[in-house]
């Protein structure tokens, strides 16, 4: 899947079928539901469900939770915009395959 079908698809009532935790995390936060996203990111014991974990909580202002994300994913604490780390994320995500 392409950044840009991933993007559309947050557009879409249901998720993509086939979408680990991780990027299911990113989709429920595109569509506002962030207890969803929490819960995903949460599920994902890697270090990208740390970094999407982390971008959750500098979303919702808890720098200091998000900081202890950002170390357990091994980054830094992001200085991009919400929505430019959202898509940093995607994109790294999704090349991977």
């Amino acid at each position: 899947m392409t950044l840009d079908e991933f993007v559309a698809a947050t557009g879409k009532p249901t998720p993509p079928a086939g979408l680990d935790d991780v990027l299911l995390s990113l989709w429920w936060d595109r569509k506002g539901d962030w207890e969803k996203a929490h819960e995903h990111a949460q599920a994902a014991e890697t270090r990208d469900g740390s970094w999407v974990h982390a971008y959750l909580h500098r979303g919702e202002g808890d720098l200091g939770n998000a900081g202890y994300w950002y170390a357990r994913a091994g980054r830094p604490l992001s200085a991009l915009s919400l929505d430019e780390e959202w898509t940093e994320i995607a994109r790294e995500l999704l090349a991977r395959g």
